[in-house]
């Protein structure tokens, strides 16, 4: 089934030697965050998608118990000629990881898997709100998931592999949602928000009312990955400046000079990975004050 061309969050054009540059750069940043992001999002304690070790043990035990059944609609419809070959290796994984979580609770999670390159199976990603991609090489692509408990249904529209890291963190966070029990209304304070955050939020989504929470959360992830690629970049030459300097200091058989460049790797190393962490916890921080402009009244004219 051909689909017609759309604008949608996080669509890129690169030429190919920036596409080179920008795989480079997001492997680097791939590795690093694994570390990097643990603090932020060790309430999940989730670990990269396809990890041999599995789940943790805290998310495992939310997965235990769970307040009722869930689905989880994996589409992954990637014809030959639109899909490189390294997206059906992401694609794999995340099979990988939906195993993984139906183990953790076979009783109420179940996987159902949309494989399928055929036209049925692209009107039902779209039902469920997963996005098309690659549009400009041929057939459309399709690599979401769709959680459905009851009435309640979210969505991740688009995986994508330089999010890989963040994605059993989305995953735990939309079953939990979709599953959790409704509580009667409260009033709490919120604690204050800053003024460059919405500042911020307002540049990349001017019409925050009118734009859906799937795809304004879309758009403040994808801002957040070009941070990554301009960290990553900076990071690169930061450490690369720090090797010369330790490879100068060890040509120069100097104890002395290799302990000190030594020292200033590792440190180039723990200040570009804070950098990443913080970039991440941003990320967090602008998803929840978005949600939080979405749900506040609207003022009267």
């Amino acid at each position: 089934m051909k689909w017609s061309s759309l604008n949608t969050p996080g669509s890129s054009h690169l030429s190919p030697s920036e596409s080179g540059r920008s795989t480079a750069i997001l492997l680097l940043i791939v590795f690093l965050l694994g570390a990097a992001v643990a603090g932020v999002w060790s309430k999940f304690g989730t670990r990269t998608v396809g990890s041999q070790a599995g789940l943790s043990d805290p998310t495992v035990e939310r997965l235990r118990h769970l307040n009722a059944p869930v689905e989880i609609r994996f589409y992954s419809i990637l014809p030959s000629g639109s899909a490189p070959a390294s997206l059906s290796d992401f694609s794999r994984r995340v099979d990988q990881l939906l195993s993984e979580f139906q183990a953790a609770n076979e009783g109420k999670i179940r996987v159902t898997r949309n494989l399928s390159v055929s036209g049925a199976s692209a009107d039902a990603a779209t039902a469920d709100g997963i996005r098309p991609f690659n549009l400009e090489k041929g057939d459309a692509c399709f690599l979401g998931l769709t959680v459905v408990s009851g009435e309640r249904k979210e969505s991740l529209a688009q995986l994508q592999p330089e999010w890989e890291p963040a994605l059993p963190y989305d995953l735990a966070r939309t079953i939990l949602n979709v599953t959790a029990t409704p509580s009667a209304p409260t009033v709490r304070s919120s604690p204050p928000v800053s003024p460059e955050t919405t500042n911020a939020i307002r540049r990349l989504i001017p019409d925050v009312k009118g734009t859906s929470l799937e795809d304004g959360t879309a758009i403040l992830r994808q801002a957040t990955v070009d941070q990554f690629s301009k960290a990553g970049a900076e990071m690169e030459k930061q450490i690369q400046i720090a090797q010369q300097q330790l490879a100068e200091a060890q040509a120069n058989r100097s104890e002395a000079e290799q302990q000190a460049a030594m020292k200033h790797l590792q440190q180039v190393q723990l200040e570009q990975g804070e950098k990443l962490k913080a970039i991440a916890a941003q990320l967090q921080e602008q998803i929840s004050v978005f949600t939080q402009m979405k749900s506040a009244p609207t003022p009267a004219n």
